[in-house]
């Protein structure tokens, strides 16, 4: 499934949809998944999962430009985790589903996510993101002990495409 956004969010689901630039989703997860992110955050309401198309690569500054070198880099991930061949194909093939349209420069995703998290602080308060490489979303997003941290809007919008680490949660502050 390559690379999910989680949001913990003071807002619901419909109110974040509000603020999302065009191209961009939520969607709520499972309440399986969605009681574990609310757990981290003690003013969120809802959990939702971010994306544009079926996974969060170019949100996160992950797709690589060379379709190739992408998902070679993507096939080797999954190598090491242990996916079975036909799971690296599904994942591969969502991967490759993203919306062509709109056609947008370089950077232009990352930028956009980090718009929105820091519109998000102004407005809602601290959220909690993590960023997470799995072949399986349905599974629950393991937290990752003593690596969470927090950041300003302003350091989200100032470093774009850097601010979003894999598998540390994240809490993003006005």
């Amino acid at each position: 499934m390559c690379s999910r956004l989680y949001l913990a969010s003071p807002l619901t689901l419909s109110e974040i949809r509000s603020m999302l630039p065009s191209g961009m989703t939520a969607d709520l997860l499972p309440t399986g998944l969605r009681d574990g992110m609310l757990d981290h955050l003690p003013e969120a309401r809802d959990a939702v999962v971010l994306a544009r198309g079926e996974c969060a690569c170019d949100l996160a500054g992950r797709r690589l430009p060379d379709r190739e070198d992408d998902e070679r880099r993507l096939r080797a991930r999954y190598r090491a985790l242990g996916v079975s061949r036909p799971r690296v194909i599904r994942a591969i093939d969502a991967h490759r589903r993203q919306p062509r349209r709109p056609v947008v420069p370089p950077g232009h995703w990352p930028r956009a996510l980090a718009g929105f998290v820091a519109e998000h602080a102004r407005n809602a308060g601290p959220a909690l993101y993590l960023l997470r490489f799995t072949a399986a979303p349905e599974e629950p997003p393991v937290w990752p002990d003593g690596r969470d941290r927090s950041l300003t809007a302003a350091q989200v919008r100032a470093d774009p495409a850097g601010w979003l680490d894999e598998d540390t949660p994240t809490t993003v502050v006005p």
